[in-house]
């Protein structure tokens, strides 16, 4: 056991004018969650949310995921407004412990503010004891968490992608940090799900002088009491059931297998649009585009996303910073396509060099909008190609805000829906629904075998009369021929 240190009281916590916590912070975690950020991000948790050492944590009735993240809590001791990243470990008093708890069932409800799934009642014990600022190196801090003596997480804070000081600096820029406010740092892989029953404990150390925070001691139970209907309900699925528990987005089985997507690559748009039109599809076609590599052929699974019509207010909070944009370039995965929803305005750019490169660097197939592209000498010089209406050097920021992510869109006159298959070739841009590509690459493949012994006889001499289409007789012939292929 490390040093003890004094124990924090209810009236320190009192104290606790703001509780602020990070998204993401620790490489571990980002990697885990598929996305680094470039720049820190916050949210709130209620002051009523804090707790001590030994305390209990409910899980509501009818919720499923209770999520704990074991995290390094550091307490302010003198008012902070715009400090420097130097100077800013010097207004911290205390560090300690922090479980920041939360409920994935009710994530959707409050658009990324945690509101409800993270500000509940005892949702943030911190605690027990506390480690003086001064005496501690902030690069120097382990913390761990275990769950029923099991060792969950294990991390240090020797390598933050934001450093406690830039964290200070950064927050302080717009609002002044008081004594008492608390400041929850992120947290490592690791954070799991808890289930009634379960103990948590979480301990912080410094290693180089045997400081501890002791550990941090909550006990989950299950509520009695039903949401109310006038408010939201708990809702999870899979990929929310895979967030909290830590483990890999569980994927299903891949509809475009290596097999179709050999046969899609093997055939032309011209053919996939005439099976598609067999089918009853005539809209399926992003119109009005080119191409920066028009000799390449791509094959791919579609990500989406929306921009909406510039509005000044609606800019300054989602345009700015680690937006939707960067988001979904940021998150891109082998043999994935971005379509972009810029409702044909040409006026600016929605996608330029960098991300771009980002998007091939992801292992991206494709980059598809039916809005402009800026540096489109260096986009493309990418092997990976860009569908795009036309060359503009405006930012998209002069008539765009990125919003939605992963949602039904409209590009070049179409719809798109995320996990739709794009083939895009010198014929253009197609959009497949996946409850159809196998039939329709096998068509697709014995068309054009048909037409490959077509072209062979009209080469001959043949007409075309009773040859395109085919005849029985000439289909007779075609067995034949393509029996001896």
């Amino acid at each position: 056991m490390g040093e003890a240190v004094t124990e924090i009281t209810q009236d320190q916590l009192g104290q606790a004018g703001k509780v602020i916590a990070v998204h993401l912070n620790y490489p571990s975690r980002a990697a885990q969650r598929g996305r680094t950020p470039s720049l820190p991000s916050y949210f709130l948790k209620a002051g009523t949310s804090l707790s001590l050492s030994g305390r209990t944590v409910e899980r509501p009735h009818g919720c499923e995921l209770l999520g704990y993240e074991g995290e390094v809590a550091i307490i302010m001791g003198k008012s902070a407004r715009r400090v420097s990243p130097d100077e800013a470990w010097q207004h911290v008093e205390f560090v300690t412990a922090s479980n920041d708890l939360g409920v994935y069932d009710l994530r959707y409800a409050d658009k990324g503010s945690n509101l409800r799934s993270k500000g509940g009642d005892g949702y943030t014990p911190v605690g027990p004891g506390l480690m003086p600022a001064a005496d501690v190196d902030p690069r120097g801090l382990r913390v761990r968490t275990w769950v029923n003596g099991e060792l969950k997480q294990d991390d240090t804070t020797e390598t933050l992608l934001f450093p406690f000081g830039q964290l200070i600096a950064d927050l302080s820029q717009l609002l002044t940090l008081e004594p008492g406010d608390i400041i929850l740092t992120g947290t490592p892989a690791g954070a799991s799900v808890a289930v009634p029953g379960d103990v948590i404990e979480v301990e912080v150390d410094s290693p180089s002088n045997g400081l501890t925070s002791g550990r941090l001691t909550t006990t989950a139970t299950e509520g009695t009491t039903p949401l109310a209907a006038y408010g939201a309900q708990p809702r999870r699925d899979e990929t929310q059931r895979a967030e909290a528990w830590g483990t890999p987005t569980p994927k299903a089985d891949p509809v475009l297998t290596p097999e179709i997507k050999a046969k899609l690559m093997s055939v032309g748009n011209a053919t996939l649009s005439s099976q598609l039109r067999k089918r009853g599809l005539n809209n399926v076609s992003m119109d009005g585009l080119m191409s920066t590599r028009p000799e390449a052929r791509v094959v791919g699974t579609a990500r989406t996303l929306r921009y909406v019509p510039n509005r000044e207010d609606l800019f300054k909070t989602h345009g700015g910073g680690f937006n939707a944009q960067k988001q979904v370039i940021d998150s891109l995965t082998s043999g994935e396509i971005l379509v972009m929803e810029a409702r044909g305005d040409k006026t600016c750019g929605t996608v330029g060099d960098i991300l771009a490169l980002r998007a091939q660097v992801n292992g991206a197939a494709a980059i598809i909008t039916d809005g402009g592209i800026r540096d489109v000498r260096a986009v493309s010089e990418l092997d990976m190609p860009t569908y795009f209406a036309n060359a503009h050097p405006a930012v998209l920021g002069r008539k765009h805000i990125p919003w939605d992510i992963d949602a039904t869109i409209g590009c070049g006159g179409t719809t798109v829906q995320p996990g739709d298959i794009i083939v895009a070739d010198a014929d253009g841009v197609l959009v497949i629904p996946p409850a159809l590509v196998a039939e329709l690459a096998d068509d697709a493949v014995q068309q054009e075998l048909e037409e490959t012994f077509i072209a062979e006889m009209v080469a001959q001499g043949h007409g075309v009369d009773g040859l395109y289409p085919m005849n029985a007789d000439w289909k007779s012939q075609f067995t034949q021929w393509a029996t001896a292929q």
